[in-house]
């Protein structure tokens, strides 16, 4: 299978070599490390790597994820996967006993929030890939990124109700990205969405058998790369804005949108391209026309 040069997450745990001595800089250098991170063309590559607690997502290992939610101008698209067959189980139970404290409580949880809201905030587009179980914050996690392709064997769920704990903060996410009958029904009872059902109902983006997961999922954020990174950045930026807001609302929003998204350099770059049958060559700056005409 052509990975385009990325290795896969068995081959990020190697602890020496070339590889190591390549992107010591730009991967968790440790194998213990709660995630890895590995950039390459634009495309960077988190892993959670904890796979013997499911991936949980501890204080830690949120922390861990934020670390790697940065920005930088070489950035085009960010790719979220995991090891181990369970993507993500949601929090970790064990910090969420009263002897842990309503204060690390309150933690946990703003700290997940913060998380959730960075990967909707960046510039770039966040793909989750997603190979196994992701539930409660798990699923929350894939139903906060951008985009999210999953494998047919892969499953989504909400059971806290099962354990007295209602997946208040996932039902935030996941009633955003579904219909809210169907988001309820996930909550109230906490059995499972298959990835046909989780396609069907707009949870995931797309759904692939598991040999084809890493190369679906790259294609997607090659395809990404081939834009401008403002004018992608413009766009998630309205598309989040407006989801939130009453029709009428989002159409003024859309509409000075488009207009700002003209006076970008690239804006005019790309439509100077079609109309002269060539392809565009992007700045990927912010940079605004010196100057508009008004007629």
């Amino acid at each position: 299978m052509n990975l385009g040069g990325f290795l896969k997450a068995s081959d990020l745990l190697k602890s020496s070599g070339k590889f190591w001595r390549i992107w010591t800089r730009k991967t968790s250098s440790d194998s213990s490390s709660l995630t890895l991170m590995q950039q390459q063309d634009g495309i960077r590559r988190i892993i959670l790597n904890n796979p013997r607690k499911r991936n949980a997502l501890s204080l830690a290992m949120l922390e861990s994820l934020r670390g790697h939610l940065t920005d930088a101008p070489d950035l085009r698209v960010i790719i979220i996967s995991a090891r181990g067959p369970v993507f993500s189980s949601g929090h970790d139970l064990k910090e969420l006993t009263s002897a842990q404290g309503r204060q690390h409580h309150s933690r946990v949880f703003q700290t997940c929030s913060e998380v959730m809201t960075l990967i909707q905030d960046l510039p770039v587009p966040v793909i989750a890939m997603v190979n196994g179980v992701a539930t409660a914050a798990g699923c929350q996690l894939v139903a906060s990124c951008d985009v999210a392709i999953a494998t047919e064997k892969s499953t989504f769920a909400t059971p806290g109700v099962n354990v007295g704990l209602f997946c208040s903060t996932p039902g935030v996410a996941i009633g955003r990205a579904l219909p809210r009958k169907v988001a309820m029904l996930m909550l109230l009872t906490g059995r499972p969405l298959s990835a046909q059902d989780a396609l069907q109902h707009g949870l995931v983006s797309r759904v692939v058998c598991e040999e084809r997961l890493e190369d679906e999922t790259l294609a997607v954020a090659r395809c990404v790369c081939e834009s401008s990174r403002p004018v992608l950045a413009l766009g998630k930026a309205v598309f989040q804005r407006q989801m939130a807001e009453a029709q009428d609302s989002a159409y003024t929003r859309a509409c000075s949108a488009m207009v700002e998204n003209l006076e970008l350099r690239d804006g005019q770059e790309g439509i100077r391209a079609f109309l002269e049958k060539r392809k565009p060559v992007w700045s990927h700056e912010d940079a605004q026309l010196t100057h508009t005409h008004n007629q």
